[in-house]
């Protein structure tokens, strides 16, 4: 963990940490192997070895690999079962969110030390707008430097920063330079980096528009920007001909947004085998409300709106919604609504996953609390309160409501790609 390399291994040294940096205000941090990582420092015996992170079940997918396990052909997205054809011998371990949560929220400290334009895009990246930084910092490649020293010291971690002019630029190095790399793509060197680039390096193009691309002789994002756009349109449609166009001359105008702020947080659960048991259906989505409302807390939200998904064994998915009188982010309140919408569905067949979500968020902090006529002044709310206080010190697994104790049994895998 302690290598520090500014290009990685086989990298074109013009677009090393020491390239120039003049034009590029734009650092991508992107955490190297994030979920698999923080289960390697919280068991370090593990370090070398092939970890896999994900769904454990027979419906399970990866979630992150390290970079051991990724060797074997493993791949994030990826069925479980798969990955263990591939890499037999690796560890397989089921996602701990409240440890990558903690971990982020550590990441993303760090960065915001450094600057206030800080856009996450998920638990394990963001973009850096360092520009006003650079008086007090250095140029854009010393502080992505400090910022991957800091992440190592403080967190036991790794990250690759790629540093650019533009936001897709800077995600393309960040990319180039894993693991645990720095790569600054010089303003004026930008198409010299671009051209070469399979065309799917290009965001928005799949595995389905790159075979249309290739089948057009279109292999690289030179092709593209060289391509008479009227083949781009009649091929792909206005609007995705005139993005990639853009990009493929490096064009990307959107700044760095710090303010994104969450429309909604939910959980959801796809079960090893498809159920039709009441009783174990509704432990379940007492546990997804309980995961909810943790996570609500965490991070200072409460919502009107509770919704719930279920899916059946023939992938059939309906969606119902309830917005109650008062903000909330009590778990016993999402699940008794959660509750009274499933049963509202009445007797059905088989079901594959369920899944609990608060929408119309707001901030606790301003958002008054009525409280029902009669109710009393101390309840849930302090209830949960207290729990998250005796978890933090304790553990989660010390404090769980008393129907789900015991439930180890319970048939149902967490989605890993929705923390």
């Amino acid at each position: 963990m302690g290598r520090s390399q500014s290009v990685p291994r086989g990298a074109d040294p013009r677009f090393g940490a020491d390239a120039d940096d003049s034009g590029c205000p734009i650092l991508h941090v992107d955490m190297d192997a994030f979920f698999a990582a923080v289960e390697v420092r919280r068991r370090p015996e593990l370090r070398g070895r092939p970890v896999v992170v994900g769904g454990v079940g027979p419906r399970g997918v990866v979630s992150s690999a390290s970079y051991e396990a990724r060797k074997y052909g493993v791949r994030s997205a990826m069925p479980t079962l798969r990955a263990r054809a591939l890499c037999p011998k690796a560890v397989f371990l089921p996602p701990d969110f409240g440890q990558y949560s903690a971990a982020s929220r550590a990441v993303m400290e760090i960065f915001r030390d450094v600057t206030p334009l800080v856009e996450p895009l998920s638990l394990d990246e963001a973009f850096l707008d360092v520009a006003g930084a650079r008086r007090l910092l250095g140029r854009p490649a010393e502080i992505a430097r400090l910022i991957r020293r800091r992440i190592v010291e403080q967190e036991g971690l790794t990250c690759s920063v790629g540093v650019g002019p533009s936001k897709f630029v800077a995600k393309l190095g960040s990319t180039r330079a894993k693991p645990d790399g720095l790569m600054v793509v010089p303003a004026d060197r930008v198409l010299e980096f671009l051209r070469p680039l399979p065309v799917d390096a290009l965001w928005g193009v799949g595995e389905r528009a790159a075979e249309t691309l290739r089948r057009l002789g279109l292999a690289t994002v030179g092709d593209i920007a060289e391509a008479p756009i009227g083949m781009l349109r009649s091929s792909l449609g206005e609007a995705a001909a005139a993005h990639l166009h853009e990009l493929a001359w490096g064009r990307d105008p959107r700044q760095v947004s710090p303010e994104q702020a969450e429309k909604s947080i939910g959980a959801e659960v796809t079960f090893d085998t498809d159920l039709a048991e009441p009783e174990t259906i509704r432990r379940a989505l007492l546990a997804l409300a309980e995961k909810v409302g943790i996570r609500m807390r965490r991070a200072g939200q409460v919502g009107r709106t509770i919704s719930i998904k279920v899916r059946f064994a023939d992938f059939r998915t309906i969606n119902r919604s309830r917005t109650v009188g008062g903000s909330t982010d009590v778990a016993r309140e999402i699940f008794d609504t959660a509750w009274a919408l499933f049963t509202g569905l009445g007797p059905g067949d088989r079901i594959r996953l369920v899944g609990v979500r608060v929408e119309g968020l707001s901030d606790a902090g301003q958002t008054p609390r009525q409280l029902a006529l009669g109710a009393p002044e101390h309840g849930w709310r302090e209830a949960e309160a207290a729990a998250d206080a005796a978890a933090a010190r304790f553990g989660r697994s010390m404090v769980r409501p008393a129907s789900l104790l015991g439930g180890d049994d319970l048939r149902r895998t967490e989605n890993p790609a929705r923390p």
